[in-house]
């Protein structure tokens, strides 16, 4: 498995990044319906066993459940782990000292001294000027608590903002986390791909299977009914279904050549892009195992190409 370096100089990470949003949370993801701490130990492991020892969370997953367990989950292991987690730009922080303080509640919660990659969460920072936040972050760098500096959501030009306030500092913007995959291509139409690629970001995409679409369980025909958020999904919908098949359709012919599931082919079409690191969701090990299936292998170009092709309404 090849790693790849976020930004230019950044902590070397694996090409899958297994996501914990829904490691204690009870809101979006029914935490402790079905699946409990016992079932994340098991996920955390079972990454470890595939070789997959990136993770993803943030300060307000599962208001700091999800970060708590993984400083426990650390505690077990001896394997060199990289940890992205979140600062949230809310209404009452305003000051450099705000920034300072909600790192250190973070790296308390996952008993850690120092995190390979902090983001700042949206980019709508209320009273907090990008100014500030950046030179914050970058004195967090100089101060050796944060290995890597990342933005979620950010457009083009708030990216370039946000790179330029950095690079006076020294420090480079190593990642961009976005909404990416088959489904959701906005990212490509409003440049923010381009300019990732220009200022040498890595972009990390969530909901690289389109909140489980491109997995296949979701068909017209199928007996599998949309629970949860799901329900008012208009993409989860007859027409939205109907729109989506002949994805599917190519996604389920690579996988018969592959012997891989639509799932896995939809997450290989995200890292041939290059620079891209999906961010794959999970609650269990066997998530962990399914979505480990995307690795050690490759689509061709031509491959690439025609689910780019036949993708494109998602522009």
């Amino acid at each position: 498995m090849e790693n790849i370096t976020l930004g230019q100089n950044g902590p070397s990470v694996t090409p899958l990044c297994i996501g914990t949003w829904a490691w204690g949370d009870k809101l979006f993801w029914n935490y402790g319906d079905r699946y409990g701490p016992e079932q994340l130990q098991e996920a955390f492991t079972a990454a470890l066993e595939a070789g997959i020892t990136f993770f993803d969370t943030a300060e307000v997953y599962g208001m700091g459940l999800s970060e708590k367990f993984l400083g426990q989950f650390l505690q077990q292991t001896q394997q060199p782990v990289q940890i992205a987690t979140k600062f949230g730009p809310l209404p009452w922080r305003f000051t450099a000292q705000s920034v300072s303080d909600a790192l250190t509640e973070s790296l308390k919660r996952l008993q850690l001294e120092r995190i390979a990659l902090y983001q700042v969460h949206w980019p709508f920072a209320f009273f907090l000027s990008q100014e500030n936040l950046m030179n914050a972050l970058a004195d967090e760098v100089k101060r050796g608590r944060i290995a890597a500096v990342g933005v979620s959501n950010y457009s083009a030009e708030q990216m370039r903002d946000a790179h330029q306030i950095l690079a006076a500092r020294g420090v480079p913007l190593a990642v961009n986390q976005v909404r990416y995959s088959l489904l959701s291509r906005q990212v490509e139409s409003k440049g923010i791909i381009a300019t990732a690629r220009e200022l040498g970001v890595t972009i990390l995409a969530y909901s690289p299977l389109a909140q489980g679409l491109l997995t296949g369980k979701y068909s017209i025909d199928s007996i599998e009914t949309p629970t949860g958020a799901r329900k008012i999904d208009p993409r989860f919908n007859k027409e939205g279904l109907q729109k989506i098949a002949p994805v599917i359709s190519l996604l389920r012919n690579f996988g018969e050549k592959y012997d891989r599931t639509p799932a896995q082919v939809a997450l290989n079409w995200l890292i041939a892009q290059g620079n891209v690191i999906p961010i794959a969701g999970v609650k269990t090990a066997e998530h962990v195992r399914q979505n480990a299936g995307a690795l050690g292998w490759k689509l061709s170009d031509g491959e690439v190409a025609e689910l780019e092709l036949v993708s494109r309404p998602w522009l």
